[in-house]
């Protein structure tokens, strides 16, 4: 090994490195995915605990119990979660039929533009009945198996809601357990890391929602404005859509501006897209500034790649849960990196 150059003996060591990591993570990784039906609540529980912490150290302080507190606090998030759960389904079912007509008259008329490739597409849709009744036993066991899959998001859901009273109530005593864990001397490391994990999903999880929130908000008045159908529909699909940066903003700003050039016409079209790439300039420039730039520092780069491997991994679900585990990843090294400068 000495008779190799010192540069070349420092690359191989860092190759090393590379590949133990790399083959940590992988396991780490399928582990994950094999065991996701318990390692997605805990996940999700983190997340709903990083949103509602701020709530059940306000029930603490005003020396409720931490049981109770932990308990009210998700009282609360049923109430509101099934509020605006009604709201939106609300919404969708009032205005659902019109995004619906107004899509598929889009795609009458992109099918009109497209000429022959539009016959075709005609004539998929004259044959869709008899591809129906041909592949109807494959149809009927997808909806199966889309039975069983919300089944088992409903039983996440219910996991992941009493893993929050329990990370909520048993917060000290987890970072105790950590401290009696933690090797040597490195109790105020881990604590420390921890803390700033948390920290960095917690002002991510707060500033999202916020930032949801007005995006919902001014898009959902501006379509109001333009008469376009759908627009309580369409602003809750932007509030969805907001927790999955960059992409879930396109997907749900290219719905509006195709409903508007459906059912309003190209100039309407215009205006919604208009307000949609003002909302976008707003959240780019001053609220994702102001609102996460103190606790998440993250280049879009990394974020884009994160939304990736994590729809790579676990689809939807990952990515929603990619981004806030890469800002607890972001916190842990800020913290590793001023204390080991």
């Amino acid at each position: 090994m000495h008779l190799l150059p010192e540069p070349v003996r420092r690359l191989a060591a860092w190759c090393a490195v590379a590949l133990l990591v790399s083959g940590v993570v992988w396991i780490v990784v399928r582990l994950c995915v094999t065991f996701r039906t318990t390692v997605t609540p805990i996940l999700l529980a983190l997340l709903g605990s990083a949103l509602l912490r701020p709530l059940f150290r306000r029930l603490v302080r005003a020396r409720v119990n931490r049981s109770l507190a932990a308990g009210i606090t998700c009282a609360a998030v049923l109430l509101v979660v099934g509020g605006v759960g009604y709201v939106v389904a609300l919404a969708l079912i009032d205005s659902g039929q019109q995004i619906a007509t107004s899509l598929e008259n889009a795609a009458k008329s992109l099918a009109a533009y497209l000429g022959t490739a539009g016959a075709s597409l005609k004539d998929l849709a004259s044959h869709a009945r008899q591809l129906l009744s041909k592949f109807g036993g494959t149809a009927v066991s997808n909806v199966i198996s889309g039975v069983s899959v919300v089944a088992e998001y409903i039983a996440m859901a219910v996991l992941a809601l009493l893993l929050v009273f329990f990370f909520l109530r048993d917060a000290d005593r987890a970072l105790r357990g950590l401290r009696a864990l933690a090797p040597g001397g490195s109790a105020d490391t881990a604590e420390a890391v921890a803390r700033r994990a948390f920290a960095a999903v917690e002002g991510f999880m707060r500033g999202t929602t916020l930032i949801a929130l007005i995006d919902a908000v001014c898009i959902t008045v501006g379509l109001l404005l333009l008469s376009v159908p759908g627009a309580l529909g369409l602003g809750a699909l932007v509030f969805v859509g907001a927790y999955i940066p960059y992409l879930g903003a396109f997907i749900s700003g290219a719905v509006s501006v195709l409903v508007a050039l459906a059912d309003r016409g190209f100039v309407v079209a215009l205006w919604v897209l208009g307000v949609v790439l003002a909302v976008q300039v707003l959240e780019g420039h001053v609220l994702q500034p102001v609102i996460q730039s103190r606790t998440v520092q993250m280049h879009p780069a990394a974020v884009l790649l994160a939304i990736t491997a994590g729809a790579s991994v676990a689809g939807i679900v990952g990515m929603l849960l990619a981004v806030p585990l890469t800002a607890a990843a972001f916190g842990i090294l800020h913290e590793l990196r001023e204390r080991y400068p």
